[in-house]
Parts: structure tokens; C-alpha cells; sequence
């Protein structure tokens, strides 16, 4: 066990603790990696997407969605369990992160916490 435990980027708590491969905060309930966190600090340009579980996206991979979408236009929508190959990560519009295209509906572009990383 690591003696050198850091404080809870959040909220500087001091009593956090090693919970597996997470550092977690008692204060705020705030839990992370301290690898990525030391990461994105080294580098602040980099931008860091997660999906709705916290998994970390990357161009490239495959995610399912969690929960059925509403689709303008589109009177089924998308049902939840699609699988969505071949993501990009973009500086989206409104939180929309991720841009794609979906068997039957085209291109469109999806916010990280409606995916989970398959």
C-alpha cells in the first residue's frame, strides 16, 4: 500500500484512501486514477473524454449506447445496446463529443454519457 496518498483533487480532502486501482475521497465520494490525474496535469491541452462509466474514449473505439436516443426525423430512434463502431472525438456542440455514424441513421454525433466503451 502507498504511504504517499494524495489529497482529493476536488475538494483537497486529506483522508482519502486506495480502494483497488482508485484513490477515493470520504469527504465528497470523489473517486480517480492517480495515474490520469497525474497525466492531465502534465499535459493541460489534452482533453480527456469518459464515457458514462468513467472508461477513457479514444478515436477509433467501439461504444454501445446505455439508453434508447430520440432521433429528430426518426420516428424508432435509437435503441439502447446499438453498437457503434469507429467513434471520433470532436469539440462538439452542447456536450456532443462524439462523432459517428450508426447503421440505419447516418452520421450524427452522440454525448459520451449516453456510450459505454464495448
Amino acid at each position: 500500500m502507498n504511504e504517499n496518498i494524495p489529497p482529493c483533487p476536488r475538494c483537497s480532502g486529506e483522508y482519502t484512501y486506495e480502494m483497488n486501482d482508485l484513490v477515493v475521497c470520504p469527504e465528497c465520494g470523489h473517486e480517480w486514477v492517480p495515474a490520469e490525474e497525474e497525466a492531465s496535469a502534465d499535459d493541460p491541452g489534452t482533453r480527456v473524454v469518459k464515457d458514462a462509466v468513467g472508461n477513457v474514449l479514444s478515436d477509433g473505439d467501439t461504444v454501445t449506447v446505455v439508453k434508447a436516443l430520440k432521433v429528430k426525423g426518426n420516428p424508432s430512434g435509437i435503441k439502447a445496446g446499438t453498437k457503434v463502431r469507429n467513434i471520433r472525438l470532436v469539440d462538439g456542440v452542447d456536450g456532443h463529443d462524439i462523432d459517428c455514424r450508426i447503421d440505419g441513421f447516418g452520421a450524427m454525433q452522440l454525448k459520451s454519457s449516453v456510450v459505454k466503451k464495448a
